[in-house]
């Protein structure tokens, strides 16, 4: 096993994170790791050979991606409010007015504007930490092994499920807004019962199951007067498994493959474990959901005005422990019509 390198403040990228260097040195932690036969000339390099190890877990936490958070996969993310910020305000527009004929020198124009609601977001910190004992330390080196990154990603995970969970059910409590929150005027789409008075797609025929989404279609169609026109329809896993196996009779076609070739507007069909009747956590109805929406940041996002970030390490006694936070202010929907709930498939 080599010795760790000696720190010299003059050579270029230490490769570790200055801040942690710092604490290592100035604790009670990698003196005694020094001094315990470990192989290292001193607290310095102690110091410097941890510091590496956490720059090394720090990274690998950072790079780490959980696609089966779907809302951080497949909802518009923005970074624009500015991680101080406390809370955010933004506006829900509607356009009005009508134009007519008008005759030579009229001076009646009929006025076209835009109104606009305003409504305030509040920001909230998401928190979690992961850390290392002496003895963990200890036992790194005696092993010549790494520290355990799984602790890292562990913490990364926390945070990305909170984020997620608050994208789709919002958090009433700390005022956060999500897709399915009851108080974000996403529109309610009636799902019309077939001759068993069932709802569910698993009960109904192929031509049933089009003519729900046809109806979802001109649903928003009518209320937005053919303004809005979605291009993603996330599904219940059961749902989406459904369509993706049942063949509409003669034709040789899946439902969903026939959906994706003839609907005129719609580009993606995603499924969302989120939206089953069984997860609680993200899904406040009970039953299972579909969601139409279009993916456009100016429709709506997922605002986080401060991604996972990692604090250098903090000395607790006989361990060290890096905190974690990320901040969000849930989902800011510009234009609730672009969306649309349909409960029950």
């Amino acid at each position: 096993m080599n010795k760790a390198t000696r720190y010299n403040p003059q050579m270029p990228s230490p490769g570790y994170d200055r801040a942690d260097f710092q604490a290592l040195l100035n604790s009670n932690i990698t003196p005694t790791l020094a001094a315990e036969n470990l192989r290292f000339d001193s607290a310095e390099d102690a110091s410097v050979f941890f510091a590496r190890e956490l720059d090394y877990i720090k990274s690998r936490s950072y790079d780490k991606l959980y696609p089966e958070f779907n809302a951080l996969s497949h909802f518009p993310i923005t970074h624009e409010v500015p991680e101080g910020a406390e809370t955010m305000t933004y506006y829900s527009y509607e356009r009005v007015g009508m134009a007519k004929v008008i005759s030579n020198y009229a001076t009646d124009l009929p006025r076209a504007d835009v109104n606009g609601e305003s409504t305030s977001a509040i920001i909230r910190s998401i928190g979690a930490s992961y850390g290392y004992s002496v003895q963990d330390m200890r036992a790194s080196r005696f092993a010549g092994k790494s520290l355990d990154v799984r602790r890292a990603e562990a913490a990364r995970y926390s945070i990305d499920r909170m984020m997620n969970v608050i994208a789709w059910a919002g958090d009433k409590k700390h005022k956060l807004m999500g897709m399915l929150s009851d108080d974000n005027n996403i529109p309610l789409y009636t799902l019309k019962a077939n001759g068993n008075g069932k709802t569910a797609w698993t009960d109904k025929s192929a031509s049933e199951i089009l003519d729900d989404i046809n109806g979802m279609f001109k649903f928003q169609a009518r209320l937005t007067q053919d303004v809005e026109r979605a291009d993603t329809l996330a599904l219940p896993s059961d749902s989406f498994i459904d369509i993706s196996t049942r063949q509409i009779p003669n034709t040789g076609l899946t439902v969903m493959k026939f959906i994706l070739e003839n609907a005129p507007y719609l580009k993606e069909i995603i499924s969302c474990a989120e939206l089953d009747a069984d997860n609680a956590d993200t899904n406040p109805y009970g039953q299972n959901v579909a969601l139409l929406y279009t993916n456009s940041a100016d429709k709506f996002s997922l605002e986080i005005p401060m991604a996972f970030y990692q604090y250098p390490l903090q000395n607790r006694n006989l361990e060290v422990i890096v905190p974690c936070e990320a901040r969000a202010a849930g989902i800011i929907l510009y234009y609730p019509l672009s969306a649309l709930i349909a409960v029950g498939i």
